[in-house]
């Protein structure tokens, strides 16, 4: 076994997990909210961008550009449809509500694109690296370097900007934050329109690796959900810390065992973490950290 190839796909893999789930552990952070419509957003995204490119022609940067637009407006309409529950944290109808918009995007994704697997063309996944035994191409390191920008920019923007201020105010309080004329609704509609365009650059970035499917969104909300639990409830640094090292071990196990026990291995190394660890499990009002 290559190891520094393994550790380098690895790198990739788990940043590709840190920004799919970036979305999520804001919305948890900040709202106290799970969306089970996030791996079907990133399913609908990702053949957003496919379809923008081989319908229209349209380079690949466009159609990127494109999908981040729809995932943002997908999530928007999410929140904008479920804000009475939101409002009154009604979280076990909202869940179960957020599930079912799920399904209903993954049942019109499949009539309008098809049961059967397409690919989305980046020119960057031609673009090899070669450094010896080690090996990666320009799509991969264009999803790494994205990564790393979108979670400074979510750093800077919850810790420097008022709407940071006022997003992290509602995590601590939000009937409170009502009192002083923040409009709360507007708060949760941005969180969840982020969602939707952090998970849809997700998709567009690492598509290009994978065939697109309209089942690929449960994968995604397990990893997604493993990558948020790891770096502790709502954390946004540690789901980074949490999506690397989660990266790490499957492209290590993967290698050393069998890919087909990847997801298994997963699921016990967040039990053993959560039984050994449980006080480490939520993170609370240091979201932004």
């Amino acid at each position: 076994m290559n190891i520094a190839q393994q550790l380098v796909n690895g790198i990739i893999i788990g940043h590709a997990y840190a920004l799919v789930a970036i979305g999520w552990t804001l919305l948890l952070g900040a709202a106290r909210l799970v969306n089970f419509g996030h791996g079907q957003i990133y399913m609908v995204s990702a053949f957003v961008a496919w379809w923008i490119m081989s319908m229209t022609g349209a380079p690949y940067v466009l159609a990127v550009v494109v999908a981040i637009a729809a995932g943002a407006v997908i999530g928007a309409i999410m929140q904008r449809l479920f804000l009475r529950l939101t409002l009154s944290q009604d979280l076990v109808n909202l869940m179960i509500a957020t599930l079912g918009f799920g399904q209903i995007l993954e049942g019109a994704a499949g009539l309008t694109f098809g049961p059967k697997p397409e690919t989305l063309t980046s020119p960057l996944q031609a673009v090899t690296f070669d450094f010896g035994p080690v090996w990666f191409t320009a799509q991969d390191a264009l999803a790494v370097g994205a990564t790393i920008l979108v979670f400074l920019g979510l750093h800077v923007v919850l810790n420097r900007t008022r709407f940071g201020a006022a997003v992290r105010m509602v995590a601590e309080d939000p009937p409170l934050v009502a009192l002083y004329g923040i409009p709360i609704s507007r708060v949760y509609i941005s969180i969840f329109a982020f969602e939707g365009a952090a998970v849809a650059l997700a998709a567009t970035l690492i598509a290009p690796r994978t065939p697109i499917l309209t089942s690929m969104g449960f994968e995604q909300v397990v990893m997604t959900f493993v990558v948020v639990v790891l770096g502790g409830i709502g954390s946004v640094g540690g789901s980074y810390v949490a999506g690397l090292l989660l990266g790490l071990f499957t492209a290590i196990f993967s290698a050393l065992i069998s890919p087909a026990y990847t997801t298994a291995a997963v699921f016990a190394l967040l039990i053993a973490f959560m039984v050994l660890r449980p006080g480490k499990l939520a993170a609370g009002g240091n979201f932004a950290r």
